[in-house]
C-alpha cells in the first residue's frame, strides 16, 4: 500500500488505503480543520520522534459502546465511596501534561509533544476536545482527554497518579456520555485495560459505518459539566 503525503489542504485519502499496521499518511499539520476532518473519517495523528507527522487508521479498531461498559465490583465500590471528585473540562492542559509525563510499560518518552498539547488545547477552546478529571483533596490525580464529534467520543490518553483515579474518571465520563446519547467510544488500539471495561476489536469497516452515523448527530460543543451521580455511574 502507498503512504500518502498530505497536501496543504485538510484532506485525507480513504482509511481503507492504510497499511496493515494502520499507517495511512504523513505530513500535514495539526490545525483544527485537519484534526476534525481526520477524526470524522476515523483517522488520528500519532507522532513518532524524528519522523514527519504520521496519521493512522488501524484495522481492527478498539471500540466501546457506552451502553455496554463493564465495571468491576471493586471499582463500583470506589465510585460509590466518592473517594475522588470527578470534574469535566476544568484542567484540560494539565490532564494532557499528566498523560505526557506518565510512564508506560515498554514505552520511552511520549508522543504527546508540545505541538500536540497546543493543538488539542485549541480544540478544547473551540469546545471540541474535552477532559475528565479525578481530584483528591483539591489535587488533580488522574484523568483522560479526547475529542467529541456528534455521537462519537475519541479517547486519546489517560494517566493516574493515584490507584483507580483514571478508571473512575473514565467510568464517570462514559456514564455521562451515555446520558447525553453519545454511545460510540473510540479506543483506537487494543489494551487489556480497556478490554476489562468491555471494549472490543471490530473490523475497521464496521467502525467506519458506525462512525458515519454517529458524526451526523448534534455535537455537544462547549465546556462540559458533570451531571451524573456516582449511583448513576454504577447503574450499568
Amino acid at each position: 500500500m502507498p503512504i500518502y503525503q498530505l497536501p496543504p489542504e485538510p484532506i485525507f485519502p480513504s482509511p481503507e488505503e492504510a497499511e496493515e499496521e494502520g499507517l495511512l499518511a504523513v505530513g500535514g499539520d495539526l490545525s483544527p480543520e485537519r484534526l476534525v476532518t481526520a477524526y470524522s473519517m476515523g483517522i488520528f495523528p500519532w507522532p513518532h520522534r524524528g519522523m514527519p507527522l504520521l496519521w493512522f487508521s488501524p484495522d481492527p479498531r478498539m471500540v466501546l459502546e457506552a451502553s455496554q461498559i463493564k465495571l468491576a465490583r471493586s471499582l463500583r465500590q470506589v465510585i460509590r465511596r466518592a473517594k475522588f471528585e470527578v470534574r469535566l473540562d476544568t484542567a484540560f492542559a494539565d490532564v494532557m501534561t499528566g498523560c505526557a509525563k506518565a510512564r508506560r510499560k515498554g514505552q520511552r518518552g511520549t508522543w504527546i509533544s508540545k505541538p500536540m498539547i497546543k493543538a488539542y488545547c485549541t480544540l478544547h477552546d473551540l469546545g471540541i476536545a474535552h477532559s475528565a478529571e479525578s481530584w483528591l483533596n483539591g489535587k488533580l490525580v488522574g484523568g483522560l482527554y479526547g475529542v467529541c464529534l456528534g455521537g462519537a467520543f475519541f479517547g486519546e490518553s489517560m494517566f493516574a497518579a493515584e490507584p483507580d483515579a483514571s478508571k473512575v474518571a473514565f467510568a464517570t465520563l462514559v456514564a455521562q456520555l451515555r446520558a447525553w446519547g453519545v454511545d460510540l467510544v473510540d479506543c483506537q488500539t487494543y489494551t487489556d485495560h480497556l478490554a476489562r471495561f468491555g471494549a472490543r476489536l471490530i473490523p475497521r469497516r464496521d467502525f467506519l459505518d458506525q462512525l458515519s452515523r454517529a458524526v451526523r448527530q448534534r455535537s455537544l460543543q462547549g465546556r462540559w459539566k458533570l451531571e451524573v451521580t456516582p449511583e448513576q455511574v454504577c447503574s450499568t
